[in-house]
Order: C-alpha cells, then sequence, then structure tokens
C-alpha cells in the first residue's frame, strides 16, 4: 500500500453519502453487510505488489486485482477494519463469489464500472471526504458541499448538471434517474473527469469559453443533433474578475424551467464561495463567518466584527429574512405541516432546503449570508441597495417559498423582518422576522409569506397568548375550572362559548358552525355561566374568555 496515497485524518462521511457523490455511472454496490450507513474517514489505494493491508475506516480502492485475485484484499479489510473495497470485475459470474467473500469479511464492496478510471474515483471520494463537516459520523454534506449544491440545481432547474473547473475538470454533477436522458458528452465528462476534447474545440469555436471568461450572464448553448449534444445553459463560477469554474446545465427528458438562468446565476454564486474556501483552505475561515453571523443575529456579537471580516459598509440598510417548516410553535408544539391534499411533506435534509434559499437569494443580492440557527433558516441581507423595500423583500421571499413548494413539495413558511438602519440594528430585524413566524404557526396564517404590516393583529394576539401560557397566575380560574369541567366530563363547554363569542355573539351562526340546534347551544352558554360565574353581559370577561380560551390543551 502507498502511504503517500493515503488520506490524512477527515471528518467522516457515510457511504451512503459517498455513493451518492460516486454515483451509479462510476460504482455497483454488490455487497454491504454492515449497512450502508458504516464511516468511511480516508482513502487509500493497493497495488497489486503491496501486502494486502488496510487502516479502520477507509476506502480501498483495490487497482490491477481484477476478480478473484481481489480476494486477499477483501479478506484483508475485513481483518483490519476498513469500512469498503472498490474493485473492477472480470465478468459478471464474479460478483457472487466476491459478495459472498466480502459479506464474510464485514466490509462492504463495491465494483467499478469497466470504463472508469480509478484516478476519478481517488479524486472524488477524496473530495467528498475534504467537503465532510465537523460532527457526528456520516452527517453528510452541509450546505457548502458542492454535489448537494449540483443536486439542489438540477432540481431548481429540471436541468442535469455539473460543475467544473477552470481546467474544464468535472468536480461534481448531479445524480440522474432513469428518466434522464444524459447525452454523449455528459456521459464521456463524467467517465473521463473531462470533457471530451473534440467537443471543447467546439465551444472555443462558437465562442462560448470567451463569453464565459468575461461574462457573469448565463449563456444558452444550442443542441446539436449530429454531435449527440442536446441543449444546455452555462454560467460562470466567478470571485471578482477571476473565474474560477463553470456549471453545465443539461436539458433532459423535459425542458428546462422557466427561471433555469435565474437558479444558476444564484448557484454559481453560491458554488464561488465554496471554491474560494478550497482553493485557499479558508474552512477557518468560514466558520468564523458562521460564528459572527450568528452572534450578530442573536445581539451576542457586535456588528464590526462580521463588517470587518467580509468588508461589508455597516452603517447602510439590512434585513434579515426567515424561514422554517415543521418548527415549534410559540408553545412549544412542533408544527406538522401538510401539503396540498393532505399529502404528508416529504423527509429532507437541512442542506437541501438551505440551498434551495442560497442559491434564490444569492441571484437577488451578491452579499446575501444564509445560516441556520436551530432549526429556522436566516438569511442576513447587508448593504441593501437604494430602493429595496419590504415589497421587495416580500417578492424574494415568496420566489423562495414558491421554489420549495414546487422543487421539493415543501411548504415553506417565510417571514420578512424590518428593514433597519445599520449591521447594528439586525437582531431587532431578526426578532422581528421571529415573530411574524412564531405567529404564523401558531395562529395557523394560510398565507406562505408575511412581513409585520400584513399579519400584526395575529403578531400582537399570538404575543399575549405566549405570556398568558407563560403565566399561568394571570389567568381566570374560573375559565381554567371550565376547561379540566370538560376534560373530566368529555363535555364541550367551553369550546360552545369560544365559537359564540368568535361569532360576535351571533347564536345562529355558532350553532350552524358547531352542526347543533340553537337550543343546545343557548343551553351549554348558561351551563357555562352556572358553573363559572361568568357573567357573558361583561365586556372583559368576554375579551379574556376569547383569549384564554384559545391557549393550547398544554397551556
Amino acid at each position: 500500500m502507498d502511504p503517500a496515497a493515503m488520506s490524512p485524518a477527515a471528518a467522516g462521511i457515510g457511504l451512503r453519502q459517498l455513493l451518492m457523490v460516486l454515483g451509479d455511472s462510476l460504482v455497483e454496490v454488490q455487497a454491504a453487510p454492515a449497512g450502508l450507513d458504516v464511516e468511511i474517514r480516508g482513502v487509500s489505494l493497493l497495488d497489486p505488489e503491496d501486502p494486502p493491508t488496510a487502516q479502520p475506516g477507509e476506502l480501498v480502492l483495490v487497482i490491477g486485482a481484477r476478480g478473484r485475485a481481489a480476494f486477499p484484499a477483501l479478506r484483508a479489510a475485513g481483518r483490519d477494519g476498513a469500512a469498503a473495497v472498490v474493485v473492477k470485475l472480470d465478468g459478471p459470474g464474479q460478483a457472487a463469489a466476491l459478495s459472498e467473500t466480502a459479506a464474510e469479511a464485514g466490509v462492504a464492496l463495491l465494483s467499478l464500472r469497466s470504463e472508469a478510471r480509478w484516478e476519478q474515483v481517488n479524486a472524488l471520494a477524496r473530495a467528498a471526504l475534504d467537503d465532510a463537516p465537523p460532527g457526528e459520523p456520516g452527517m453528510g454534506a452541509e450546505e457548502g458541499d458542492l454535489f448537494s449544491l449540483a443536486q439542489t440545481t438540477a432540481i431548481l432547474t429540471s436541468g442535469i448538471v455539473s460543475i467544473e473547473d477552470a481546467a474544464n475538470r468535472v468536480l461534481a454533477y448531479s445524480r440522474t434517474t432513469d428518466s434522464d436522458e444524459a447525452d454523449d458528452l455528459r456521459r464521456r465528462s463524467i467517465l473521463g473527469w473531462q470533457g471530451p476534447e473534440g467537443y471543447l474545440a467546439k465551444l472555443r469555436e462558437w465562442g462560448v469559453f470567451q463569453h464565459l471568461h468575461s461574462s457573469d450572464e448565463v449563456i444558452g448553448i444550442d443542441s446539436h443533433p449530429e454531435l449527440g449534444i442536446r441543449r444546455r445553459l452555462a454560467v460562470a463560477i466567478r470571485s471578482g474578475d477571476r473565474q474560477l469554474g463553470t456549471i453545465w446545465v443539461q436539458e433532459g427528458s423535459i425542458p428546462l424551467s422557466e427561471r433555469s438562468r435565474q437558479a444558476l446565476l444564484g448557484a454559481a454564486r453560491v458554488a464561488a464561495l465554496h471554491l474560494v474556501r478550497r482553493r485557499r483552505e479558508l474552512s477557518d475561515d468560514v466558520t468564523l463567518t458562521r460564528t459572527l453571523l450568528a452572534g450578530l443575529l442573536d445581539g451576542s456579537t457586535g456588528p464590526q466584527p462580521l463588517a470587518t471580516h467580509l468588508g461589508f459598509d455597516a452603517t447602510r440598510p439590512a434585513a434579515v429574512l426567515g424561514f422554517s417548516y415543521g418548527t415549534k410553535d410559540a408553545y412549544g408544539n412542533t408544527e406538522a405541516y401538510e401539503a396540498p391534499g393532505g399529502v404528508a411533506a416529504p423527509e429532507l435534509t437541512h442542506s437541501e432546503v438551505t440551498n434551495l434559499v442560497s442559491v434564490h437569494i444569492a441571484a437577488r443580492h451578491r452579499s446575501a449570508l444564509v445560516t441556520q440557527v436551530d432549526p429556522r433558516i436566516y438569511v442576513l441581507l447587508p448593504q441593501l441597495p437604494r430602493g429595496v423595500d419590504t415589497d421587495t423583500l416580500r417578492g424574494w421571499t415568496q420566489e423562495i417559498t414558491d421554489a420549495a413548494r414546487r422543487h421539493l413539495g415543501l411548504p415553506l413558511r417565510g417571514s420578512v423582518g424590518c428593514l433597519v438602519p445599520g449591521l447594528g440594528d439586525v437582531p431587532e430585524s431578526r426578532r422581528e422576522a421571529d415573530r411574524i413566524l412564531d405567529a404564523m404557526v401558531s395562529a395557523g396564517v394560510s398565507v406562505a409569506v408575511a412581513a409585520l404590516p400584513d399579519i400584526q393583529a395575529e403578531v400582537l394576539v399570538s404575543e399575549i397568548l405566549t405570556l398568558l401560557a407563560a403565566r399561568p397566575e394571570i389567568r381566570d380560574p374560573r375559565l381554567t375550572a371550565l376547561l379540566s369541567h370538560d376534560s373530566r366530563h368529555q363535555g364541550r363547554l367551553a369550546e360552545t362559548l369560544l365559537t359564540y363569542l368568535n361569532s360576535f355573539g351571533d347564536i345562529r351562526a355558532a350553532a350552524a358552525q358547531l352542526h347543533v340546534h340553537p337550543n343546545t347551544l343557548r343551553y351549554r352558554l348558561r351551563r357555562a355561566e352556572q358553573l363559572t360565574g361568568l357573567d357573558l353581559s361583561r365586556p372583559d370577561q368576554r375579551l379574556l374568555a376569547m383569549l384564554q380560551l384559545r391557549l393550547p390543551p398544554t397551556g
């Protein structure tokens, strides 16, 4: 085994995540006796002339030993605690025997496609480990992961995405399905790790590279059936005047979405942050940015550290947008979202949602910063240009929630915090964004996006109810007794009283809503007054009842 070929110590990733990175264009799972959540912590190359050894948690690439010749490497990998072994097969008959040996050894077995190159798998696996965030094993990629970004961009554009560096080498690409129609260029680029020279020459002839080198704008390339090439969009990934790479989107079995160009522009800006970090080894810098941003949002850190770190003008207007899905309401109850038709929202990773928010907002505001604060997602919009107002921000937020519903099937909620004169007032904007989200959950507001003027009454009522929930001593004990009576006797007196009050005292309207006869409703109201001593002719008692009876049962 070549010691120089071994990965340095790195954060581990799960085998499942690595398979998503490599894709079925390169490897196929033959055996996984310990499941797909085993942790991979390094990559090593095993040459046929080396003694078969491995390190715990390694992905062992068995080069030059096809078929049965890989048996010693499999047994050694199991003995030494390796996570997985990659081999090439000579024929279909070898898979069963190798899989049996892998199962006995307790190590996962992956087979490499015959036309794929070992150096490509080595490079992609190491890149995935480099991108792995610190934390628990198998957590997978965060929002900075290029493969996750490629997949998000594919969802937003309805296309097939690849991300290349400035030398046209493929860095990451989206996963494909059986229904995707990847063209010959896509397949050859993925398997060969670089675009075919013949097609690259055509792109130079058509002026595509010249455009990408000099412009931030998305360029379209028409289909060329005679070359086996489908329609494409491309955009440069730039840092200042320097081109770091390119994102390509190939049209598949369905046309590209209407907003593909906007999504691609945002993806390029997000990718630039990742490539700058990789190129300059700025992982500590990214961590510092997140720490300073979190401190600014909650008010524990002043504006100057973040402004100095990123070169922001702390005296220019700013605002915070907030997003939530499946979060807890103001009373600590977890909200269950449902899509139209009563279909539960899908399980999604935070990185998928964060990527979608990042791509869309980066297309609108270059300086935007996105972070997740347990479990909400916040967007800081620093140094906003003149002319941006609440209506503008509401529109940007609406675009993001629409995209989440359209592409992820997720009813994302968005709030627009107040515009503030500078970074020092950002905590005020974040608090307003939170107030709106809390009210949207607890009051069951039907709109997906809101600013404070849109739902000010709901926000204030929600906060009054939060106070009542937290302070039992300021509640009316007669109403508490009424709820207890209903609980013991399975009654509906409290529900009847609240419905009557919400109906402005209209007996018939309240009875219709409860599906009871008006006389039944009158009886229940009299019974509630008798049991509690309430006097519904008094406005203050009616007002307090309307508020307190809106508390959830846990209150």
